[in-house]
């Protein structure tokens, strides 16, 4: 049921951290990720202190394949490993 083969919690929030600099390398990418999430420039370090922040951004990934891959190909990962990530750090009342 678990998906922390080989890694826990700091390896997917590093991992969460490498995407959101993958989303932040990218004006379009970036300005994307800020639509979808309500979030802006102004808004975004309140907002990286918030609990469900690093999970929200594996969210936003997860929810675009060619980002995923993207991302995935970019840092030397397997998209699964990104997925299993996003799972480590999912709120716990998520209903999965």
């Amino acid at each position: 049921m678990r998906s922390r083969n080989r890694f826990g919690r700091s390896e997917a929030e590093a991992l969460a951290v490498q995407a959101l600099t993958y989303l932040a390398a990218d004006e379009s990418r970036l300005a994307r990720f800020f639509a979808l999430t309500g979030l802006d420039p102004g808004t975004i370090r309140a907002a990286a202190g918030s609990p469900g922040f690093l999970s929200a951004v594996l969210d936003h990934v997860a929810g675009d394949e060619a980002l995923l891959v993207s991302l995935a190909k970019t840092i030397g990962v397997e998209p699964e490993r990104i997925m299993a990530a996003q799972e480590i750090l999912a709120p716990s009342d998520r209903g999965k």
